[in-house]
């Protein structure tokens, strides 16, 4: 499963937090942005329950403030062989 997560955190802790977001292992991007968020994970996870997981995990975290949580459709874009030749 795939995921991209739009998050707030407090101000000013924007490059920490990346920093310890890129350590963990269902992060495969990190980003800084502008606008109405101030940071972008891409995640990876072999099963829902993993995303679940990172997702309960990040709003725990006392630096982030917010949480908006996409996740990917297979068969529309999504990159596993496998979840598109089956809707074919």
């Amino acid at each position: 499963m795939q995921a991209y997560i739009l998050l707030n955190c407090n101000t000013g802790n924007e490059i920490d937090l990346i920093s310890e977001l890129k350590k963990l292992p269902e992060v495969t991007e990190v980003n800084g942005i502008w606008g109405k968020y101030d940071i972008f994970l891409k995640i990876c996870s072999e099963d829902p329950e993993g995303v679940d997981k990172i997702v309960s995990k990040l709003r725990g975290h006392k630096g982030i403030t917010k949480s908006y949580t996409m996740h990917v459709l297979y068969g529309q874009g999504g990159t596993i062989d496998e979840a598109e030749s089956e809707i074919r």
